[in-house]
Order: structure tokens, then sequence, then C-alpha cells
């Protein structure tokens, strides 16, 4: 079985290409670094190494790559492909449609087996988004013929894997924990199980608990550990008071999600104290900077922040430290990420209450508009030089 992987970094080396390499698949990455595909192609073979204290180390062999520039190979490896998974950013994934609808074209003409394209990504409906990318470079007969052959089954991913300069380049160093769930309902009769993958009819549960607990928490220490100086998420987590509001955050989205989709309280306790657990782990390096990067996604409408913010007000839940997380996230500064630097600009230019609104689309007499506003001003003076 041919697998073709868009994103060779060290996510799709270190999560999505070892799962498929131990489920039987002939893994091929299409990465537009030519570097990294460079070795890729050299070696066909690289290492995992799990953040635990015995380092245990997993060899995937057997890999190529491609470059994803190269449209026509990119399209016949689809064409040739039994799976396609993306872990690129969803911000990336219209640029990589081109090729994936060049390659359905090409299979549906040879008449190839039905074919599943998951992306793995950090978003509410991931390969739905990829679905329509992809379409709009499809005619509306090819569209058509591609419904009950090519399927865009979407999937909530989670395993941290951090920023790493080792001294082997495609060598990678992940947490041992991890989850993809795929919705099953979407997918075509007869698909072959990938092993370490979980199931599910209904997602949309798996998919907010994650994004609403792993993600926001994450940013949230993140965000709240630059206010304080801290340059690693381990060192901000080995700060009890900043311990203590990202338990509060996650507990706020937790108590959305028991109410929502009755999840037993109990045991999405068990869960928020596993992964603050993840966050302190000792066996890695996580930079701040590499989790709160990009903030203008992180405070849009449907990502981390404000949908669960939003969800548990309209449900009569009052957030408190969600409009914090917000805040904080007002404040990050990182003249390497531009987003972070676009913020600071339209604050300094429009002031924080028209920023709020541009960037989360709160509105200004909205009662959490008003608690972001406040906690930035609480905020600002707090932040470590």
């Amino acid at each position: 079985m041919r697998a073709l992987h868009f994103g060779a970094g060290n996510i799709g080396r270190g999560f999505i290409g070892l799962l498929l390499s131990n489920s039987g698949y002939k893994v091929t990455f299409s990465d537009v670094n030519e570097t990294l595909v460079g070795h890729l192609q050299e070696r066909g073979a690289y290492t995992v190494r799990l953040a635990n204290e015995t380092q245990d180390e997993f060899h995937v062999e057997g890999v190529s790559a491609i470059l994803g520039k190269q449209i026509d190979v990119v399209a016949d490896a689809v064409a040739e492909a039994d799976l396609v998974t993306t872990a690129v950013g969803v911000n990336i994934l219209k640029h990589i449609a081109e090729g994936i609808a060049r390659g359905i074209e090409r299979r549906i003409e040879r008449g190839a087996q039905p074919l599943h394209v998951i992306a793995c990504e950090n978003a509410i409906g991931g390969s739905t988004q990829l679905k329509e990318h992809v379409y709009s470079h499809l005619s509306e007969a090819m569209q058509q013929r591609a419904e009950g052959l090519i399927a865009f089954p979407d999937a909530a991913v989670d395993r941290i894997v951090p920023l790493q300069h080792n001294e082997d380049p495609l060598e990678v160093t992940v947490e041992p924990f991890y989850e993809w769930v795929v919705d099953e309902s979407q997918m075509l009769p007869g698909f072959h199980r990938i092993e370490g993958v979980h199931y599910v009819d209904h997602l949309e549960p798996y998919i907010e608990r994650k994004l609403f607990t792993v993600n926001t928490g994450h940013c949230s220490a993140a965000y709240l550990g630059f206010i304080q100086g801290y340059s690693t998420i381990q060192e901000a987590m080995a700060h009890e008071d900043i311990v203590k509001q990202v338990e509060q955050i996650m507990n706020e989205t937790g108590a959305l999600l028991v109410k929502k989709y009755g999840f037993d309280s109990a045991e999405h306790e068990r869960y928020i104290h596993k992964i603050l657990d993840r966050f302190r782990n000792p066996y890695l390096t996580d930079e701040v900077t590499r989790v709160g990067r990009s903030p203008i996604r992180k405070l849009s409408s449907n990502d981390r922040l404000v949908r669960p913010a939003m969800q548990a007000f309209d449900l009569g839940l009052h957030p408190v430290y969600l409009p914090k997380a917000m805040a904080a996230a007002f404040l990050f500064r990182d003249e390497a990420d531009q987003e972070s630097m676009d913020i600071q600009a339209a604050v300094s230019r429009e002031g924080i209450d028209k920023a709020i609104t541009r960037y989360t689309s709160i509105p200004q007499e909205h009662p959490l508009h008003a608690s972001i506003a406040a906690e930035y001003e609480q905020l600002k003076n707090q932040v470590h030089s």
C-alpha cells in the first residue's frame, strides 16, 4: 500500500508518517523544502525518538519524497496512492489543492480505486476545507465523477512535537502520547484501517474536546508564560500560578464540553490533568514562541479561544479566565512571527477595543469584549521586558 503525505516536517515524520509506516504503508512525503526532500530521497529512512525517560527509538524505513512545487509529479503520486494525508497547517491547504485535484482527475481517468484524503490539521473540519479547495480546481463534471470515489473524512490529531535542532536533520523527537481520530461516517466502504487511529461515527465532540482543551490550554500557557518572561512551556508550567490559570481556563472549556456533549465530568477532569502533565513533560523543550505563534489565527472566531468562549456564553456560562487568555494573546510579541507584529501594530494604531473586534469578531457591545479589554489593561503593565 502506498500513502502520500503532504508535509515532511516534524509532525509529518514524527506522527503521521510513523503511524502510516507502522500500519504497512510505503510512505512518500511531499514538501517544498528541497533540502529536506533531498535527505529523504537519499536515505529513505529516519528515526523517531520519544521524549520519555528511556528515550525509546523507532526507525521508519522505506520512505521516499517528492518536491511539492512539481505539480505533475505530485499529481502522479496522488493518482497512484492508496491514501493521501496532510500535516501542513490549515492555511497551506489551498496551496496543495491543485496537485491533489490534478491527481484525482488522473486516477479517475485511469479507473483507479477509491481514495481517502485526510487532513491532519489543528482545525475543525480540516478535510472538509481541503475538499473545498480541491474542488475549486475541478470542473463540475469531474466533481460529480469524484463523488463516491474520493472521500475527505475529517480528523482530529493530537501530539506535541516541539521545534528541535538535532544533529541528524531527519531525526525527530515527539511526546509519547498521541491521538488520531477519524470520522468513519465520512469514509467509503472497505477502507483499510490505520493502526493507532480511533474511528468514530461523530467527530465533532472529539475534535472540540481536543481543540478546546489541549490547544486552548497550550496557547494559554504560552501567552501567560510570555508575559512572565518564560521562554519554554516547561518553564511556564513550573510556575504554580500559571498552572492554576491554565487549569481554570480548561475547566471553563470543560464545563462547556460537558454541557454541550454530555461528557462525564469526572472523566473530563482526569483528561485535563493528563494534559497538564503533558505540558510539564521534563523531557520536552517546547518554546513559548512556537506554541504562541500565529495569534491572529488562534484569536479568530472559529478557533481555540473565541469559539469556546462564545459557545459557553451562549449556553449561560460566563467564562472569566478565557478572556484573560485572549487578552494575553493580544500582548504576545515575537519579531519572527508576523501575525503577532501585525496585532501589535493594530493595537498601537487603533486601540485595543477596535483590535479585539477586528481579530476576534466579538462586537464591542458583547460582555466578553469588555472582559477582554479589562484583562488587557491589567496585563499590559505586567509584560516582562
